[in-house]
């Protein structure tokens, strides 16, 4: 098999496709339509909700479709204008919708609970979340404007660091004095492999590259965060709008739950800074190296680390994924054969890995770069657990499957579990056995440690971004003090450039796209340990929590399936507890092995 690139064909046959210009068509026809029903009857007002649920689902195919065409070339001239133009339609959507949004809200009981009689009940939760945001409404007018303004305001700081990285070249000084210039997330892509030669030049050129740009990504992150704290301070007109309360809103969780996650993670980061030094170990230095951070592991007796072609990394993942139940090994085959997965590498391709879906055809779509290690294996199988979610969730109304990031990531990580618990028991020697030791330890450094990097430093850029802005320079300063706080003395050198070369902190329509990760990683370890708890009766109950993740709010989601609140310590204790018992069972390993 060589390594796929996508068949988008499911939806349209090119970029040159006439159901294209169809599509957009029938958005412009239809969009009028929207502000032609009545604010004051609840048959109106459902009228509305269906109107614009099916404009949304023709929009969100056209954005799906454009948005795959640039992550795998960012330089597509023909997509941008696509995605400019589906950008456009839908501020026009949003602008349409607001005075029913708000009409909906306004609602009392009696008359709400009329509404979801009307054929719209899917939307119940949505709405119910919306009305919990009543005090922080603008005028309708102001919200169109504050809607209108993002398009080539803030989300287009946004598009614009996807198009700076994506056309990027980076340069590789190699030992030998030899040069290689590739684009910037193929260079990334090296840091995730065995190649021990290349891991530190290619580390150090695409730093490079985000040094030689620092201006650029200062200004995006500046004014990604200045248009944001600018509309916070607008809706505070009845109650305080704190920078961290959009995202909680759409994490589907509360403060507390935060603050309490966050506090135990900071008091037990020794776990996996204890798991980073027992890294070091195997590349024969005291501390880590950052450019070894996400390396695969090195072996025992020298020479390169082993790879995998992407046929390999598909096996492993069905075999484990039928260990669970042969429903999800079926899967993996459906996703190769409809080719819905992309990781060839390609010079202008984007950073990053990720899952996406057609909303016409509930499609799930891996966006990927392949590079052959075991950590490439894992963020298929990841991506490919996402994907699954996606796929369970197909039959519902679209509005019950937009789960929020804190859940979206149960699936992805259980998915990496099952996959290192399926290897682990196809270990053959120690050495078989360290390998997903190696992967668990890589696993709580990125989610112990380098997450909560990314939420203290986002944290407190908000907070002091009030003042003015950040330069670039003061980036980096922050950067190192937060990195140094949480890796102690797991690494010697700090990645100072981290905050412009992680794509998330210039993502616009999503603030502090981190946290959900530990969020997901240490649920994800709660609902993993029931697998053998249940025996027989897991896959069904797995199921039915996923189709749950859009309905419900992650303390009610943890209730309900797990009996636990995550509001309280000893949730989270019990998770990084079972991480733990791992990284004693990984140094245990290396010590039978000698190291």
């Amino acid at each position: 098999m060589q390594t796929p690139s996508w068949d988008l064909s499911i939806a349209y046959n090119g970029i040159d496709d006439p159901k294209i210009a169809q599509d957009l068509a029938e958005v412009e026809r239809a969009l009028p339509t929207l502000s032609a029903f009545a604010l004051d009857e609840i048959s109106a007002l459902a009228q509305a909700v269906s109107t614009y649920e099916n404009i949304d689902i023709t929009l969100y195919t056209l954005d799906t479709f454009a948005n795959c065409l640039l992550s795998v070339d960012a330089s597509h001239v023909s997509a941008k204008k696509l995605q400019g133009r589906v950008n456009v339609l839908y501020s026009k959507l949003e602008q349409a919708m607001t005075p029913y949004s708000q009409a909906i809200v306004g609602l009392d009981e009696a008359a709400f609970a009329e509404l979801l009689t009307q054929g719209i009940d899917s939307w119940q939760f949505s709405f119910e979340r919306d009305r919990l945001l009543k005090k922080r409404q603008l005028s309708v007018s102001e919200e169109q404007l504050v809607t209108a303004l993002s398009q080539d305001g803030l989300l287009a700081w946004g598009r614009l660091y996807d198009s700076i990285t994506g056309s990027l070249k980076v340069t590789l000084a190699m030992p030998d004095g030899t040069e290689e210039t590739m684009g910037l997330s193929q260079a990334a892509s090296i840091l995730y492999g065995p190649e021990s030669l290349r891991r530190e030049p290619a580390w150090r050129a695409v730093a490079q590259a985000m040094t030689t740009h620092e201006e650029s990504f200062a200004a995006i992150l500046n004014a990604i965060a200045g248009s944001r704290l600018t509309e916070y301070e607008k809706r505070s007109h009845t109650e305080n709008v704190h920078f961290l309360d959009a995202s909680l809103h759409g994490s589907c969780i509360e403060q507390t739950t935060l603050d309490t996650m966050m506090s135990v993670t900071k008091a037990q980061r020794g776990v996996g800074q204890k798991a980073g030094l027992l890294m070091a170990k195997l590349f024969g230095t005291d501390k880590l190296k950052p450019w070894d951070e996400q390396a695969s592991m090195p072996p025992l007796a020298g020479g390169e680390g082993q790879t995998y072609s992407f046929d390999e990394g598909i096996a492993i993942i069905r075999e484990a994924f039928a260990g669970v139940d042969q429903e999800m090994a079926e899967f993996v085959d459906l996703m190769v054969k409809n080719q819905w997965i992309d990781a060839a590498p390609q010079p202008n391709k984007r950073l990053g890995a990720y899952c996406t879906k057609f909303a016409s055809s509930r499609t799930p779509l891996v966006f990927m770069t392949w590079g052959g290690s075991m950590s490439d294996v894992l963020t298929l199988a990841h991506e490919l657990g996402h994907a699954f979610h996606n796929w369970v969730m197909r039959d519902m109304p679209l509005m019950q499957t937009k789960y929020p990031m804190t859940l979206a990531e149960t699936a992805s990580i259980f998915a990496e579990n099952v996959v290192r618990d399926a290897l682990m028991a196809k270990a053959e020697n120690e050495q078989d056995k360290l390998t997903m030791f190696w992967e668990e330890a890589q696993a709580a450094l990125a989610l112990l440690v380098n997450i909560p990097v990314r939420y203290e430093f986002e944290k407190a850029f908000y907070e002091q971004r009030p003042d003015g802005e950040f330069t670039a320079d003061q980036f980096k300063a922050l950067m190192s003090d937060t990195w140094r706080d949480w890796y102690g003395d797991a690494m010697d050198e700090t990645s100072e450039m981290f905050w412009a070369s992680k794509l998330h902190f210039s993502i616009a329509e999503v603030s502090f796209y981190n946290y959900p990760y530990l969020f997901g990683y240490l649920f994800s370890k709660g609902v993993y340990a029931q697998r053998d708890a249940k025996g027989a009766s897991f896959y069904e109950d797995y199921k039915a929590l996923l189709r749950d993740t859009g309905s419900m709010t992650a303390e009610d989601v943890v209730a309900k399936h797990l009996g636990m609140d995550i509001r309280q310590p000893d949730f989270w204790q019990q998770s990084i507890d079972m991480v733990s018992q791992q990284i004693d069972a990984f140094e245990q390993s290396l010590k039978a092995l000698g190291k």
